[in-house]
């Protein structure tokens, strides 16, 4: 409302709306803080009303329909109650906003959360995987804007339609990997490795597990039966004319690439986003960020590259730690970056 509020006026306003319902009301009266009410009907749907001094006024209502009629019924009370604050307040009414459902408890869970905090719905329309390997859930959901959806451990990862995320850390076409020597950190959905080899490098070298990254060999092996508009068949074997997939832990590989003076043209990491904590020093997944930075670097050719993704464009903060990290490497280095929309994420990246 554009103005405080008379709190037992907007009540008995709307009480007959309920009532009409034949919902029991129960009222709490907070003197300077409102009113709280409730009302419930007899076949376990509720609703409650709250309404603050200041002017805001909420209908929060809980049912479980899964019918037609049932969710007309709850449109038309929905509207009364409009109407009703409409006749009640004529031209004070600041904004009215009406959110749509949330379906709790359903077979298919579309709503997932953002890097930033936000919740998305999801058009998903089918669970196509679904295991938990020792490491993490596994899901791939199917959407009908984005294909299938890679999901692990509630972190949307990767869809059949993001491209534009596969091309970004490759450097977005202006790489030439012919003849060239790679080293994929992560990359378990097969996108970065399909597209590589298609550019005829020499040999890429995709090293696929660790503890703090999002890859295990479930995850290959459902990637290469649900997602093979992103992967092809790169995934079919694990070995090929011009690429390797290790399944090992990527530390002790680094490790022993360094100390045996192997050395990349490009090294493409793909195992975990910049993390959203800004306390880096604390978390344990800034500290393995660091370990892989440095690592990388040291089997990378002077005039090498290295490429990985950051994170929602909104979280600056944790960005900008990022950028300090890169200062702090034993060898100096030159950056760049790049913003991508990842159609699957529903945020800029």
């Amino acid at each position: 409302l554009n103005l405080l509020a008379d709190c037992n006026a907007v009540l008995k306003a709307l009480q007959p709306i309920f009532q009409e319902q034949g919902m029991t009301e129960t009222v709490h009266n907070w003197e300077d803080h409102g009113y709280l009410a409730t009302y419930i009907k007899k076949n376990g749907s509720f609703a409650n009303l709250r309404i603050h001094p200041h002017g805001l006024v909420l209908v929060d209502l809980q049912s479980y329909n899964d019918h037609t009629k049932g969710r007309e019924e709850v449109d038309q009370l929905l509207n009364k109650v409009e109407e009703r604050m409409k006749e009640l307040f004529h031209g004070n009414i600041k904004r009215v906003k009406r959110l749509p459902a949330i379906l709790r408890g359903g077979v298919i869970d579309r709503y997932w959360p953002t890097a930033d905090g936000r919740l998305v719905e999801y058009d998903i329309d089918e669970v196509v995987y679904d295991e938990d390997s020792p490491f993490q859930n596994i899901k791939i959901l199917h959407s009908k804007q984005f294909g299938n959806i890679l999901i692990l451990s509630g972190d949307v990862n990767l869809a059949e339609s993001d491209l534009a995320y596969t091309q970004a850390i490759m450097g977005s076409g202006k790489e030439d990997y012919t003849g060239k020597e790679v080293l994929i950190l992560g990359g378990g959905d097969g996108g970065i490795l399909y597209e590589i080899v298609k550019l005829k490098p020499k040999m890429v070298t995709m090293v696929e597990i660790s503890f703090a990254s999002n890859i295990d060999q479930m995850v290959i092996d459902g990637c290469k039966k649900y997602m093979r508009k992103t992967c092809g068949d790169v995934l079919d074997n694990l070995k090929g004319e011009c690429y390797q997939v290790l399944i090992e832990d990527c530390i002790p590989v680094l490790k022993r690439y360094a100390k045996e003076g192997r050395m990349f043209d490009y090294v493409i990491n793909d195992l975990t986003a910049v993390p959203i904590s800004t306390s880096p020093e604390e978390d344990s997944t800034w500290e393995f960020l660091r370990l892989i930075l440095d690592l990388s670097m040291k089997v990378l050719k002077q005039d090498g590259k290295y490429f990985t993704q950051g994170n929602c464009i909104n979280l600056t903060d944790a960005l900008t730690l990022y950028e300090e990290q890169l200062s702090r490497l034993y060898c100096p280095v030159e950056f760049s970056k790049e913003t991508v929309c990842v159609p699957s994420y529903m945020e800029l990246y």
